[in-house]
């Protein structure tokens, strides 16, 4: 046990990335794949805890790789808000597993499903472990490529359309990112994110830094669906079978809002000006993200705009910089991550329920499947921020944030995007279960058990955290607080050294 409490940095990559290598040496047996990748999920989300019991308290853990300390060494460090993010990954995969044994295809299998997934779920833990910018390129790509494969495992049409739309956005991103660390390093000399948070501040502001900034900024919204970078993303995730977009909904943007939070909260100071400039990102990001959803009419349509909306409220924690809006903004992560995809397996039970995706063609669903529609309705109320959900906390932290730091037209703009939610969620519920279904059904179409059950596992976890939101507010508050004092992270890591001055 002290050898694997020892070792609990690295579980959350490792166990992953060694459940891709053996699926992919059971390529011709998809049937042994099934048990190792969902045996690996497990561990991994046993392992994503064990992470964050252990930060709970504010301890930060760190752990360098090859003999080198940082900042020499390639390295990677958990706080509170990594160790929640991968924790939150790990519940999620394993929903996501228990939905696809009814949903994962035989051919889907034989294509390699199982490896890309445990690879592109490495690849998102180790974004959220590193403590180095250049490896974080690093995870990205490889998030990259393996989501690529999983969007165009289908091989049609409207997958490779999609796939190419998503890789041609964000390889540019990947380049800007590049590019960034590029300048960053060529005036620091280091590329550990802890020394870069002791050696910047005492670097002498310039345009190249700035310069590096706004590439750090475009290039990780372009990831997390920022306005206006956002059209890759509708054009994209609905191509894919809906547990991948499931996963793609819950963590892939997220992956670019913590890069986005980490890096301008330890390594640039995001001055007036460009707080300015990312406060128009938010409120734009929000109020196109629901005007595209109300335009809508194809469910996964819809719910790949309110993406985008959502998005927008956890950036107004970054454009306010304040400690209730950091905290609210983590707060509104752990929440959209859990009911978006969520959203997206519900939209793949009314698919299995109507047949269809397309609103105008479904119906009925309330007399035929009553469970169904009571578990949509909790994370649809949720999204729209009805109490006592998860997401009217979520909201209401980052609306007051917002009146407190004098901001009200952000708090407008996020109150009537509120509104427009409702009616996009109130448009799903009453063309998909409340009306008549256009062409009367002879036999009832079922909803596979274990799909319901990941439905309900994740419709629970959204109820517990809106009547219990104390622990999790006050967890918030905290990682918050985190993020806005650098020193903390650097002295974590790189121990003593991290408060002193000069060049390591």
């Amino acid at each position: 046990m002290g050898f694997i409490i020892d070792q609990a940095l690295l579980w959350p990559v490792l166990i992953p990335l060694l459940g891709a290598a053996l699926c992919a040496s059971l390529w011709t047996r998809p049937d042994l794949q099934r048990v190792v990748s969902f045996s690996a999920l497990v561990l991994m989300a046993a392992a994503s805890l064990l992470l964050l019991s252990l930060t709970m308290e504010g301890v930060l853990l760190s752990r360098s790789f090859g003999g080198w300390q940082a900042p020499f060494g390639i390295s990677f460090a958990a706080d509170r808000l990594s160790a929640a993010m991968v924790s939150i990954s790990g519940v999620l995969a394993v929903a996501a597993a228990v939905f696809g044994l009814a949903d994962i295809r035989r051919r889907q299998e034989k294509s390699g499903f199982y490896p890309l997934l445990l690879g592109m779920l490495t690849a998102v833990n180790g974004a959220f472990l590193t403590g180095d910018i250049f490896n974080l390129y690093v995870w990205f790509e490889i998030m990259l490529i393996t989501a690529m494969g999983l969007l165009v495992i289908d091989r049609t049409r409207a997958q490779l359309d999609g796939t190419f739309k998503y890789a041609v956005l964000n390889l540019f991103s990947t380049l800007l990112f590049l590019l960034a660390i590029a300048v960053v390093y060529g005036v620091t000399g280091t590329l550990n994110m802890a020394d870069l948070a002791r050696v910047l501040p005492q670097t002498q502001s310039s345009a190249a830094l700035a310069f590096a900034a706004a590439l750090f900024l475009i290039g990780f919204g372009i990831k997390a669906g920022f306005f206006p970078l956002f059209f890759w993303l509708p054009a994209s995730y609905h191509t894919a079978s809906i547990t991948i977009a499931a996963i793609f909904a819950g963590l892939l943007t997220k992956v670019g809002v913590y890069a986005c939070f980490r890096v301008f909260s330890l390594l640039f100071e995001a001055g007036a000006g460009m707080r300015d400039v990312i406060a128009i990102m938010a409120a734009g990001t929000m109020l196109f993200g629901v005007f595209g959803a109300a335009v809508q009419w194809d469910v996964r349509r819809i719910l790949s705009f309110h993406i985008i909306s959502q998005i927008g409220y956890i950036l107004l924690g970054l454009a306010l910089a304040t400690p209730l809006a950091m905290a609210g903004a983590i707060f509104y992560i752990i929440h959209h991550i859990i009911v978006k995809a969520n959203l997206f397996l519900l939209a793949g039970a009314i698919y299995r329920a109507s047949g269809t995706y397309d609103l105008r063609k479904a119906g009925g669903l309330m007399r035929s499947h009553p469970l169904l529609a009571v578990l949509f309705a909790i994370p649809a109320l949720s999204l729209a921020g009805i109490p006592p959900l998860s997401g009217f906390w979520a909201k209401f932290m980052v609306i007051d944030a917002s009146f407190q730091a004098g901001q009200g037209w952000l708090a407008a703009v996020g109150l009537f995007v509120g509104l427009l939610t409702v009616f996009s969620m109130s448009k799903i519920w009453v063309e998909a279960f409340w009306k008549a279904a256009p062409t009367p059904r002879t036999v009832v179409r079922p909803v596979p058990r274990v799909m319901l059950l990941a439905i309900a596992g994740l419709a629970t976890l959204t109820v517990w955290i809106g009547v219990q939101p104390e622990p999790f507010i006050s967890f918030a508050t905290a990682a918050g607080q985190t993020l806005l004092d650098p020193q903390v992270y650097a002295t974590g890591v790189l121990g003593e050294a991290g408060t002193s001055g000069g060049t390591p």
